[in-house]
């Protein structure tokens, strides 16, 4: 969750560092710090806060002199944020410095054994007994020393490490969290994500698993903790780099929720030649396919939410039982798994901690992983069987919007694939839903020209206390995420209910004013959701509704109506998320939110 930054090259490192950071700011920070060698020992500089602040004490780098260097955004686990506890941490004498992502399980046990040695601590920390722990080992050689290290340290994690003695060499190791280096000429970088260094270079080398990296200007070695030498294959990532800009938008929020039309286009068009569903990722036949008695799916947050939608897709079209989990849930609740069930595991970042260890244990189990991620070698791509990139490019923002749509569009392709083989659709239907597969890029293009309309409702609403939505079926799914994007940008408390539960509890809570987001797009459920707004009104609820073209009861009933163009209904997910958005979008930025960045949160979430 916190942002790992590291470069040794011809150039000064601080700047470069300071600039990766910025990069990294979505990730979720509230310190930040550096260490750099200067030619005869490291400074570090720390500082509470946003990198601004860093930045202007180091005057933009300046005052940090030097060619080799690591940085650090923290995310607090281990004690408050403030300065002592922001990274790098250093041994006692100043001669080791290191930055950590993840979490260290048995730190309090490792911290008395130093402390019983003579080790004094100054912060909360656990990255701090890494400090120390190499400290203790050193031997004079680093790479031994790093092994030593690893072999007494419980937990995940990224490090960057620098020793004062080998000030030619930058240390990187992994386990669990993500790493990756990125290759210069005659420099090189070290990241949590590509977006900190696609400025300065597109070839990168992923770390896998208990593998460290020796950076040094004339060359890079990998090896093993058993100290065994390995081969790493550079790749090329083809992300535009103008892609991690706001590009004139005052928020990344806004630029990805307009990026939408061509995510979706971008999953969508590739996967369909000549009139059908064509998913060369998935290499499976169809008859393999088809054999499938069961799919589970495990993800976390926004992408936990596209699966629920998936679930009633699935399930609706293609007949097969659907379970749907939180990841964080899934491995702890002993799933009854069979060798053959298809797992799909979804996550953005393709480095969800949770989502990982709900992989890793389908299978164990046997079971094939279908994931969809939108990160190319992220760790999940690389342990699943089969991977659906969705083609998002780098999403900045912490709430997901592009990313979002951009796994539902691979959710209907597969619930369509699968529909097919399992001889559920075919012939008109197949061609009419095609159609309205492929204009859903367009009608949500024509919703975010209406984003005026949101945001005049929004402005009613800024001073909200507490927001409720609810919707029946695939409304229900839609207005979890909607219900998610409000709260977590604006930090008005709100909720998603299945609106057959108002009666049963919810209602109680609806008084004059109260803003009800009524989700309507499925034709068998209108009545149902009606006699709901209704009753809602009638304890003085403010409705607004997201329903389809024509809906005439519904627009009577409700305050607000915003119409959805004309589509299949299980593609409304797509088209109703767009004013859930916007609305949560416009209702932060009118209450002077970081829409980008909101407090506490982080981008990945790469611990449990």
């Amino acid at each position: 969750m916190c942002g790992i930054v590291g470069y040794i090259g011809k150039k000064q490192a601080a700047p470069v560092i300071l600039d990766g950071l910025e990069r990294l700011e979505y990730r979720g920070y509230d310190s930040a710090g550096m260490a750099v060698y200067d030619g005869s020992r490291l400074q570090i500089a720390k500082s509470t806060g946003r990198l601004n602040v860093l930045y202007n004490h180091t005057r933009g780098g300046e005052a940090l002199p030097g060619f080799v260097g690591i940085g650090h955004t923290r995310w607090a686990t281990h004690g408050m944020p403030n300065d002592v506890n922001a990274h790098p941490h250093v041994n006692k004498s100043g001669t080791i410095a290191v930055v950590q992502n993840g979490i260290i399980e048995n730190y309090l046990a490792l911290k008395k054994k130093l402390t019983d040695k003579g080790y004094e601590f100054v912060s909360d920390t656990d990255t701090e007994v890494l400090a120390h722990l190499l400290d203790y080992y050193y031997n004079g050689d680093p790479r031994k020393t790093i092994i030593k290290m690893i072999g007494h340290v419980e937990g995940s994690y990224a490090l960057g490490i620098v020793f004062a003695d080998h000030p030619d060499v930058l240390y990187g190791v992994r386990k669990e969290c993500p790493l990756i280096i990125g290759v210069g000429k005659d420099e090189y970088f070290m990241a949590s994500d590509v977006t900190a260094i696609l400025k300065y270079t597109r070839k990168v080398v992923y770390l896998n698993n208990l593998e460290i990296a020796e950076l040094r200007e004339g060359g890079m070695e990998f090896c093993t903790v058993d100290e065994d030498k390995i081969e790493k294959e550079t790749v090329t990532v083809d992300w535009d780099v103008s892609a991690a800009e706001k590009g004139g938008y005052e928020h990344y929020m806004l630029k990805e929720m307009m990026e939408q039309p061509k995510v979706v286009r971008d999953t969508l068009s590739p996967r369909i030649k000549k009139g059908e569903i064509v998913i060369e990722e998935l290499a499976m036949t169809d008859a393999e396919l088809a054999n499938v008695k069961k799919i589970f799916i495990a993800a976390c947050g926004s992408a936990y939410h596209t699966g629920v939608t998936a679930k009633y897709i699935f399930e609706n079209l293609a007949r097969v039982p659907v379970e749907v989990d939180l990841a964080s849930e899934f491995r702890y609740r002993d799933p009854l798994l069979e060798k053959n069930d298809l797992v799909i595991v979804i996550s953005q970042s393709g480095e969800t901690a949770d989502t990982i260890a709900a992989l890793r244990m389908a299978k164990e189990a046997g079971c094939r992983i279908l994931a969809i991620v939108n990160v190319v070698g992220s760790t999940i791509a690389r342990e699943a069987d089969f991977v659906m990139y969705t083609w998002a490019g780098p999403e900045i923002a912490v709430a997901t919007t592009k990313a979002y749509s951009a796994q539902m569009a691979a959710l209907y392709l597969l619930a369509m694939k699968l529909a097919k083989v399992r001889h559920y659709l075919h012939g008109r239907k197949q061609q009419a839903m095609l159609n309205d597969l492929m204009k859903l890029p367009e009608q949500i293009e024509l919703l975010l020209n209406n984003r005026e309309e949101i945001q005049r409702i929004a402005s009613r609403f800024i001073a909200a206390k507490y927001v409720f939505f609810m919707g029946r079926g695939i409304d229900y799914a839609i207005c979890l995420e909607g219900s998610l994007k409000l709260k977590e940008i604006s930090y008005i408390h709100s909720e998603a209910y299945a609106a057959g539960e108002l009666k049963h509890g919810t209602i109680s809570l609806i008084e004059e004013g109260t803003l009800v987001a009524a989700v309507s797009t499925q034709p068998s459920l209108y009545p149902k959701i009606l006699s709901n707004i209704k009753e809602v009104k009638a304890r003085g609820a403010v409705v607004l509704s997201i329903t389809t073209m024509g809906n005439i009861e519904i627009e009577k009933e409700s305050d607000y109506v915003i119409t959805l163009p004309e589509s299949n209904p299980l593609f409304f997910d797509s088209l109703a998320i767009i004013p859930l958005q916007m609305l949560a979008y416009y209702i932060a930025v009118g209450r002077g939110c970081d829409v980008d960045k909101p407090r506490n949160l982080a981008k990945s979430v790469t611990v449990e």
